[in-house]
């Protein structure tokens, strides 16, 4: 949620300051088209690297996330293992109290 706000923050900032820059810069229209253009390319760039990091992250995620469930698996299935080794020693020697 954050990352959300903190994204939007960036877009409104930059609609903002080039808006504001746009009415009182001193430029040409050839500079100031220029200008435009390359903050629009930041943008994009900017945009690009946050969806990696984003999409890097959520595999980290979904990888520690099946290494977890393997590791709980190979726990439970020792358990049952153990388990059933146990009752079979139970049966086969009866026990007198």
């Amino acid at each position: 949620m954050e990352d959300d706000n903190k994204l939007s923050y960036f877009f409104l900032g930059l609609g903002l300051g080039v808006a504001v820059g746009v009415l009182f810069a001193p430029k040409s229209g050839e500079e100031t088209r220029e200008f435009l253009r390359s903050k629009a390319e930041e943008g994009t760039d900017y945009v690009k690297r946050r969806a990696e990091d984003l999409r890097d992250t959520a595999a980290e995620t979904i990888d520690r996330g099946k290494d977890q469930i393997r590791r709980h698996k190979e726990n439970l299935s020792a358990a049952v293992d153990a388990g059933k080794q146990a009752y079979r020693e139970a049966v086969k020697t009866p026990q007198t109290d």
